[in-house]
């Protein structure tokens, strides 16, 4: 039997549709963060965010067949200058969102936490000075319960 993915152990693209849909609500909430989104935000961000969060852990390649590639992902996210304390601040807005969603589960709330706080600040950061310096081939990283996949 193969093993569950993370995709899987958080109910499938319904649980990632609501942990998105929380985190989405503790950050328009924290004064810190809503500064990302002060300009507006896609209509459907929570929809794509779970999309690309799903592909991340495991789940079918949604986001990559309906709204881009990891490109176009660390391409929104670039040419900001960095940004550490808005970081720190998406991180605790994300473990807030487990509670929120009602998970419990240790191991599984270790490896969300772990794969937020790494992409926060290394994929999503990665090009803090212009968008224009990332690559067009990125893929989106694949996490497992033992991390970053090769």
């Amino acid at each position: 039997m193969a093993a569950i993915t993370i995709f899987e152990a958080l109910g499938g693209s319904t649980g990632v549709q609501q942990l998105a849909r929380a985190w989405h609500e503790q950050v328009l909430a924290d004064p810190i963060v809503a500064h990302a989104f002060s300009h507006g935000f896609h209509p459907q961000h929570t929809e794509r965010l779970a999309a690309y969060w799903g592909e991340a852990w495991g789940g079918p390649p949604s986001y990559t067949s309906q709204y881009g590639n990891e490109s176009s992902v660390v391409r929104m996210h670039s040419g900001n200058g960095p940004h550490e304390e808005m970081d720190r601040r998406a991180i605790a807005c994300f473990d807030q969102a487990m509670d929120d969603v009602g998970l419990t589960d240790p191991s599984l709330r270790r490896v969300l936490h772990d794969y937020f706080a790494w992409t926060t600040t290394n994929t999503m950061a990665a090009y803090s000075h212009s968008a224009d310096d990332v690559p067009e081939d990125l893929r989106i990283p694949q996490w497992s319960w033992d991390g970053l996949q090769p």
